[in-house]
């Protein structure tokens, strides 16, 4: 009884631990003393029950139970939750560890480490989630290398039976130098007809342009290029420019695509009756960025957004399983271990496998039930009052047995 009254005292004193699993006493009684044995019937004589008399109990085990707590919004992004089955790894020196607790810090160089210094163990962006696991890091002011635009999506509406227009976008070279695109629009002399050109600081990047036919019911029908072949616009297509890019640049390509999207998709280019919105839709480049924040996603994936609104993945945490949880061994600070009742441990990303998700920007609560042990703590407390009335009759028993004999 008083195991069990230290154990429902551990788990009322963490109820409020993040990440905590409540524990439970299991027991087993001891051995019975025989006093008599069992007799067979024979002679007329009835048969006879054996009779013995118990020793006692003793504590049989202590059983962590793993259910999930239910998950706490924090809003701090190096804080997660586990949805469900699944362990944490961290690495403490040679030693590997699981747990819990989501309640992650950074440590001056950007790794990702417990309160207690156990670094997270995951994979690091690029690096093939089958092999080895290492270190979470993500570097304070880490920087995006700048990169060219080598694609640009044209889409939006082009007014029926309008006049000629111009828009204006920016592209980005390999230094991430802002170039500033013009696109002009102007109808033919055939009916729904129209010549594209591009041009940059006044330099074309075409010839003579693209043309774009479009039919009765305002999608693209077809194209060609500087005059040329007329292509039917089945599929998306990606048009090259035919003219040297602009000198003042710096450039690792010789040419810029533009892509025309598939006829009737999304974001294709169109001829209605309704405003001017052609424009370009997209393109890839993109100038230097600073790391502005990052995030935990289901997957265990770690997405980071830069001052260039790009975002990239720089890790992903994984987790572990085990066939038998209730075999690790705990060893407080909210870490198990692994032992062989436990079996090895299944790594994985969240989400895969035996693992459940994540839930970034959340801690997952205790899971300790504090009604429930409060009626065990009175329940614990009238046996042990039982338990001590026994051992205190017991001893005025034999005390007289003493004084008489």
């Amino acid at each position: 009884m008083q195991t069990e009254l230290d154990t429902i005292g551990n788990n009322v004193a963490n109820s409020s631990t993040d990440g905590y699993k409540e524990t439970d006493v299991e027991f087993q009684d001891i051995l019975n003393e025989q006093l008599t044995p069992a007799g067979a019937a024979s002679l007329g004589l009835t048969s006879t029950n054996p009779t013995s008399i118990g020793a006692g109990a003793q504590v049989a085990g202590m059983q962590t139970d793993f259910t999930a707590g239910a998950p706490t919004q924090t809003g701090v992004p190096t804080d997660a939750a586990i949805e469900g089955n699944g362990f944490f790894i961290v690495q403490q020196g040679n030693n590997t560890y699981y747990t819990r607790n989501g309640a992650f810090v950074q440590d001056v160089n950007g790794t990702l480490e417990t309160s207690n210094g156990a670094t997270v163990q995951g994979w690091a962006a690029g690096e093939p989630i089958t092999g080895p696991t290492g270190n979470i890091t993500i570097p304070p002011n880490l920087e995006q290398a700048p990169k060219e635009t080598t694609n640009v999506t044209l889409g939006g509406n082009i007014p029926s039976g309008g006049a000629a227009f111009t828009t204006t976008s920016t592209l980005y070279d390999a230094q991430g130098n802002p170039v500033p695109l013009t696109l002009s629009f102007t109808p033919t002399s055939t009916a729904n007809q129209w010549n594209v050109q591009a041009s940059v600081n006044g330099s074309n990047l075409f010839k003579t342009g693209i043309t774009e036919t479009f039919t009765a019911n305002g999608q693209l029908q077809s194209y060609s290029v500087d005059g040329g072949a007329v292509t039917p616009a089945t599929a998306a297509s990606t048009i090259a420019t035919t003219q040297a890019l602009p000198t003042g640049f710096q450039w690792n390509e010789t040419s810029l695509n533009f892509v025309l999207p598939a006829p009737g998709g999304s974001g294709s280019q169109t001829q209605y009756t309704t405003e001017q919105s052609s424009a370009v839709a997209n393109q890839d480049g993109y100038t230097q960025g600073t790391l502005q924040s990052w995030s935990i996603g289901a997957s265990g994936v770690i997405t980071g957004t830069f001052t260039n609104g790009q975002s990239e993945t720089l890790g992903t945490i994984a987790l572990a399983t085990f066939s038998n949880p209730g075999g690790l061994t705990n060893l407080g600070n909210l870490e198990f271990q692994s032992t062989a009742a436990s079996g090895q441990a299944e790594v994985t990303t969240p989400g895969e496998g035996r693992a459940a998700t994540l839930l970034g920007g959340a801690l997952e609560q205790s899971n300790v039930d504090l009604a429930s042990q409060l009626t065990d703590l009175v329940d614990t407390q009238t046996n042990y009052e039982a338990d001590t009335k026994v051992i205190s009759t017991t001893q005025t028993v034999l005390q007289a047995l003493v004084s008489n004999a």
